[in-house]
């Protein structure tokens, strides 16, 4: 199922943005994406965010700027 996100995804949300980082961006340090996690959980919130959640577990989201796609996650799990 696609929703809107909500307030109580935000940890996975931000858990998922974190990991994804981490691994895609291997060149960048891994402290730089920590020491911004919690900027990005308060920035999602205002943000058009929409998750994928199967069986009750958010599995990814996407982020839009009105028709603009801003980022697509993806659980390492996925």
């Amino acid at each position: 199922m696609i929703r809107e996100l909500q307030k109580a995804d935000i940890n996975k949300v931000a858990d998922i943005w974190l990991d994804t980082n981490v691994v895609t961006h291997y060149f960048i340090s891994k402290q730089y994406w920590q020491n911004n996690f919690e900027s990005v959980k308060e920035l999602l919130l205002q943000a058009t965010v929409y998750v994928y959640e199967d069986n009750q577990e958010i599995q990814g989201f996407i982020g839009l700027n009105d028709e603009y796609i801003e980022g697509i996650f993806v659980s390492n799990e996925m």
